[in-house]
């Protein structure tokens, strides 16, 4: 397994489910686009921004193991998650920013450049720090725990809120692999 093979379609099925949860917390009775603003903790960013630092960290993690620049898209994105305190957008506006996203990690899915894992990656943070990390090192210590961190608070954020969501709606990806007749009730 190369890491493109384990990385794009771990961010595109999980970004499918954030896509779903969203669409379920819309359809349920008595949301409304506030829920963007809430919030964990008072120190914690609010969902708005957890959605869109999501997406970045998609976007991110395949760019830098292609090795190239990040687009001007990422910019946007980052800025708009940072001041997703004072203007939230709304539910759409998020499910849009995940739709984006899907549709360039479908476009370079079949693009990736054979990655060696072994590869250098210089991961520069905006404070100046610098990690050292070979490819493996980035996508197993860094793309993807950062990733499943924002998708994560985005879930107990909107559980928190009262959306209806369980496991089932976590892993609703993995009812493609189960076996018929096994299912409780079946």
């Amino acid at each position: 397994m190369t890491l493109p093979d384990l990385i794009i379609p771990t961010y595109v099925q999980m970004l499918a489910a954030l896509s779903d949860w969203l669409r379920k917390a819309e359809a349920q009775d008595g949301v409304t686009d506030a829920l963007m603003s809430a919030r964990l903790a008072p120190d914690m960013f609010p969902l708005a921004t957890q959605i869109r630092f999501a997406c970045v960290q998609a976007q991110e993690g395949v760019y830098r193991l292609r090795g190239e620049a990040f687009p001007a898209s990422i910019a946007e994105l980052l800025d708009e998650g940072r001041t997703a305190g004072d203007r939230p957008g709304t539910i759409a506006d998020a499910c849009a920013r995940i739709a984006q996203t899907l549709a360039l990690l479908d476009q370079v899915r079949g693009d990736m450049p054979a990655i060696d894992p072994a590869a250098p990656i210089a991961h520069t943070l905006p404070q100046g720090m610098v990690f050292d990390l070979t490819a493996e090192q980035f996508v197993r210590d860094w793309a993807l725990p950062q990733f499943y961190f924002h998708l994560m608070t985005a879930y107990a954020i909107l559980r928190a809120q009262g959306v209806e969501l369980g496991k089932v709606d976590y892993v609703a990806h993995m009812f493609a692999y189960l076996r018929p007749g096994t299912a409780p009730g079946a």
